[in-house]
């Protein structure tokens, strides 16, 4: 019996080396299931921007406010979080965050579900699309109006109640709450991997996260590309009605309904981390290092920053814990050189869409799908390759840095041919064009009342743009001085319009789409994007492995921590705002909120919205690399200081110099 029970006595847990390992590999897959999480629904957010600046009827600087609100909500906690949630469960308190991310991403979806249907501006009149012969162009009962005289509009009733309504602040507050459930996700979870996986895999596993987190916006952009096609109101209104094709600059897609889905996505991904344990078995080779003196492993080794009072828990060592860490050289100038980056970073991406929309002429959903299948998975190999040469050739700290400041200056070279890839503006007369044909007209000589359309009671205010026979866009039928129409929706035919001079002076609703140019230089800049984007991702993982070792081992979380805070801060939150209120800046008509008031831009003025876009996105890069210069500078004085202090000292500190001189070499210029 003995015998028998020997042989079928079966353990009833794992080994516990094993047990550990499965429970960094769960912790490895729930985290890297919350990075895409996270980074699929900040995507899809970057992917509205432009239904919600023509939904909420703003600007895209207040779209900018909206967009800064995550790093708001970041900013309010991270630091605290960073700090005292190394010390307590950390795969509970991501789990936590997470469930918070669900609520706020419901949060920015509740406004459809407060406001009406969608009302687009028209000039033309509910009965002219479902009645054959009507006239857009509706004559004075009193006189004719003069050139340049448009129609004087009459106060808007029933908007007492709608002016106080600010639906967008919903939006704002769902960011807020999302920026404050995501701060645990990115220290606590990078500095847990980087505490209980051996240090020889640890860039791999950190590289593999990073890696799934640049996929996540792939579906998010695809999310955001499947929803923009699909009308706001859809299953509420009878699409025959709607006289707007998704590339108009009147049209809203489905914003709400991504948010729905992506919340449902977060909510999946907080039920793994309740089941993790606190703490895991640490590594030998850490057992090992845990026994040098803090001294030895410091970034520069005379600072005055690891003292005993580092390894005290209580809150009040906070301030000066993080004053030690700021006076960390290396540490300081890695943060001032990636908060210049971030901003160009951040900029560029979340208007990247709206680029590609307003000067290459693709509609909402084409932009998004371009930046879901060619421009991130070029992003997302980078940062996987850049991971994978750093473990195959066991890169040094200064030969990660080497390579990470190569592949940044060869995309900084290339991002420079975008400036070559321009369009030229659209052709709408009054505004970029005069009514007879002559090009280069400024925002002061706009002129949309002329001679051939004075006979109609026109309204300067809307934008409903028709294309004619000549192949110039108007703003609407009425100004290009049509008498009468026939069809309905976007079938719509007006005819006898006066400003049209050539042919039966007929035009179609919609806005004219003749830019040859552009359809030949657009599959460029998409090439040209996608390498730039794999080459300056390469130093990706080497950058952020930079980040976490610039500090004591105790101050991981704090440094991952403070470094978020910082760029959140001061590129996060600033960067979307001033870029687009510089954008606004490039606007040549804008729309009218129902109640009067500026709406949603219709139209820019393309070469100057490429010029302010790339020029500040690459101006700022080119400021963070006259800073390298100087921190390459102050690091090799640092150096050499170092070695001169070893010869003094003897050959008892060779081994000692050494390893401070391969931590010391490091580039602060990378972006993670």
């Amino acid at each position: 019996v003995g015998l028998i029970t020997e042989r079928v006595f079966i353990p009833s847990s794992p080994p516990p080396p094993l047990r550990a390992s499965l429970s960094l590999q769960m912790f490895l897959v729930a985290l890297s299931f919350a990075y895409f999480a996270k980074a699929l629904t900040g995507s899809y957010m970057k992917s509205t921007i432009t239904q919600l600046e023509r939904r909420f009827d703003i600007s895209s600087y207040l779209i900018g406010v909206i967009d800064g609100s995550f790093e708001i909500g970041n900013l309010l906690v991270i630091a605290f979080v960073s700090y005292f949630g190394a010390k307590l469960h950390r795969p509970k308190i991501i789990a936590m965050g997470c469930l918070l991310m669900a609520v706020g991403t419901f949060l920015i979806a509740l406004p459809h579900f407060l406001i009406g249907r969608y009302k687009f501006e028209t000039s033309v009149r509910p009965s002219v699309n479902s009645t054959n012969n009507l006239s857009p162009c509706p004559a004075s009962s009193h006189r004719a109006l003069s050139a340049g005289e448009g129609l004087v509009e009459e106060p808007i009733t029933g908007c007492e109640r709608e002016s106080r309504i600010s639906m967008w602040i919903y939006v704002l507050l769902g960011n807020v709450l999302r920026g404050i459930g995501e701060t645990p996700v990115q220290p606590l979870g990078i500095s847990y991997i980087d505490d209980y996986a051996l240090e020889e895999n640890a860039a791999f596993y950190i590289g593999c996260v990073q890696t799934i987190s640049v996929i996540g916006p792939v579906f998010g952009y695809l999310l955001g590309a499947v929803c923009a096609r699909i009308y706001v109101d859809v299953g509420f209104v009878n699409m025959d009605d709607i006289s707007i094709a998704p590339g108009d600059a009147r049209w809203v897609g489905a914003w709400w309904l991504g948010y729905l889905i992506a919340g449902f996505i977060i909510l999946l991904a907080a039920v793994p981390f309740w089941f993790l344990p606190k703490t895991l078995p640490v590594p030998v080779d850490k057992k090992k290092a845990e026994k040098v003196p803090p001294e030895c492993t410091s970034f520069i080794k005379d600072s005055p920053r690891l003292e005993p009072k580092w390894q005290a828990d209580e809150p009040n060592d906070f301030l000066p814990t993080v004053k030690s860490l700021l006076g960390n050289p290396v540490y300081f100038l890695y943060l001032c050189v990636t908060i210049i980056q971030f901003n160009s970073l951040i900029g560029m991406v979340t208007y990247k869409p709206k680029y590609i929309e307003e000067h290459y002429g693709q509609s909402t959903s084409t932009a998004n799908f371009l930046m879901g299948t060619i421009n991130i998975p070029a992003v997302a190999l980078g940062m996987f390759s850049g991971g994978v040469v750093m473990k195959k050739f066991k890169l040094s700290v200064l030969g990660a840095a080497k390579f990470a400041l190569a592949t940044s200056l060869l995309g900084y070279f290339l991002s420079m041919f975008f400036f070559a890839m321009g369009c030229e503006n659209s052709k709408v007369a009054g505004i970029t064009v005069s009514y007879d044909r002559t090009e280069g007209l400024s925002e002061q000589e706009s002129v949309l009342f002329v001679t051939c359309n004075s006979d109609c009671q026109c309204s300067g205010r809307d934008w409903d743009p028709v294309c004619g026979e000549d192949g110039i866009t108007y703003v609407s039928a009425c100004l290009a001085g049509c008498h009468s129409s026939s069809g309905s929706g976007k079938n719509m035919v007006f005819d006898q319009c006066s400003c049209i001079a050539t042919g039966n002076q007929t035009a179609t609703a919609g806005h004219c789409h003749l830019r040859k140019d552009c359809d030949h230089i657009f599959p460029y800049f998409l090439a040209l994007s996608v390498i730039t984007s794999f080459i300056i991702s390469l130093g990706g993982t080497p950058g952020y492995m930079l980040l976490i070792r610039s500090g004591a081992p105790q101050l991981k979380s704090l440094a991952l921590g403070f470094h978020t805070l910082a760029t959140r801060t001061l590129a996060g939150i600033p960067a979307p705002i001033y870029f687009g209120a510089i954008i606004d800046t490039t606007c040549l008509k804008w729309g009218q909120k129902s109640c009067g008031g500026r709406g949603a831009c219709r139209i820019y003025d393309t070469t100057a919205y490429r010029l302010v876009y790339l020029g500040l996105t690459l101006g700022l890069r080119t400021v963070s690399f006259f800073l390298c210069a100087w921190g390459f500078v102050v690091l090799r004085r640092h150096v050499r200081r170092e070695e001169r202090t070893a010869l003094t000292n003897g050959g008892s500190a060779g081994a000692e110099l050494e390893a401070n001189r391969i931590l010391l070499e490091c580039n602060p210029c990378e972006k993670v």
